[in-house]
């Protein structure tokens, strides 16, 4: 019961994401106030499993929505929804197709596994006088569309197929996150920063050590921002 709950709750949020840029341009007004700062989170992923013989990891572009919630004087929190993001890895091996039931095909190409997500940082974020921030805590996530994507040019060909194996992939995902940033515009702008998360769960069911690690260039847009009271720090 606790599962499907919270599967339910991961979808409500697939469907709230493919509209959040527009939620958020029309509502990011409502939403901030001097003590929580509301926006758009954008930015490039790099990301790699574990435990495989592939020798190169993936990159994908995340967008999301964020809160940074004044907790008390200079520490925040900070969390939200990356719901368009993505975790795989790339150049797989005979071996590692074997072990995803993947089907090869005879002409020339590159087997990639992706997988796609709900990931929802829960962070301590700290901020400097000088607009720097670090920031860690947890990362958890759903684990939601999963495929082998094979993509090939050969033969005056374009081959781009999809073959699905979410049956595979654990529906769950947890792990540690740490990063860093500025904010431009002498703390009133937008947010520069790079984040580094590692997982402690397998994300594959029968592979053992298959833990998912990404790194991510971002920016965060605030949305209408409100003045922080100083009178308040």
């Amino acid at each position: 019961m606790k599962k499907i709950l919270i599967i339910s709750a991961f979808l409500l949020i697939a469907n709230i994401s493919g509209a959040q840029v527009l939620i958020s341009l029309l509502l990011g007004d409502k939403l901030n106030s001097p003590n929580i700062e509301f926006g758009l989170e954008g930015g490039l992923n790099f990301t790699n499993i574990n435990g495989f013989e592939n020798n190169r990891g993936v990159r994908n572009f995340n967008l999301g929505f964020y809160f940074d919630i004044r907790m008390k004087n200079n520490l925040y929190l900070y969390t939200g929804v990356q719901g368009l993001s993505g975790l795989g890895m790339g150049k797989l091996s005979a071996a590692d197709l074997e072990f995803l039931d993947a089907d090869i095909y005879e002409v020339e190409g590159t087997y990639n596994q992706r997988i796609k997500s709900f990931m929802v940082p829960i962070l301590a974020n700290y901020k400097f006088a000088n607009h720097i921030y670090l920031e860690a805590g947890p990362q958890v996530g759903l684990l939601y569309k999963s495929w082998v994507d094979f993509t090939s040019d050969q033969d005056n060909k374009d081959w781009n197929i999809k073959e699905y194996n979410y049956d595979l992939v654990n529906w769950f995902n947890g792990g540690i996150a740490f990063g860093a940033g500025y904010k431009l515009m002498k703390g009133e702008g937008w947010t520069i920063g790079v984040r580094y998360y590692q997982g402690l769960t397998n994300v594959f069911k029968d592979k053992s050590g298959s833990l998912h690690h990404s790194l991510h260039f971002k920016v965060n847009i605030p949305i209408g921002v409100a003045k922080t009271d100083e009178t308040e720090s």
